[in-house]
């Protein structure tokens, strides 16, 4: 199965999140801050990042931006998840390079198919 980084700093939602990934059989780590993000995701090249929006430090677009910038990262797949889920939030997140857009809160079907969407 794939590798995983949920990037939630809620615990009720990454709870829920890391239920879901553990049940569908992925390998999984969970941070709650973006600058943490960054520095794993350079480490450990995920298969994909699920990415909150709204971190306490800097922001998933911001996140997106960084990572798009990078040559050497910009394959790692990116879900963005926020619970403004607009369609402005969404045009501008995947303008910014994000590979999909999920609003909280969701279903497991919507995020299982989006992950599958992203992993194939």
């Amino acid at each position: 199965m794939a590798r995983i980084l949920v990037v939630e700093d809620e615990d009720n939602i990454a709870l829920a999140l890391e239920f879901l990934l553990t049940r569908d059989g992925h390998a999984h780590s969970r941070l709650s801050t973006g600058n943490a993000a960054l520095a794993t995701i350079r480490k450990e090249r995920p298969d994909l990042v699920l990415l909150d929006v709204m971190l306490p430090d800097i922001s998933g677009y911001e996140i997106v931006e960084l990572l798009r910038a990078d040559p050497g990262l910009s394959g790692v797949r990116i879900l963005l998840m926020t619970a403004r889920g607009s369609l402005v939030e969404k045009r501008r997140g995947l303008a910014l390079g994000a590979d999909g857009f999920i609003a909280k809160p969701f279903e497991p079907s919507e995020l299982r198919a989006e992950m599958t969407r992203l992993l194939t």
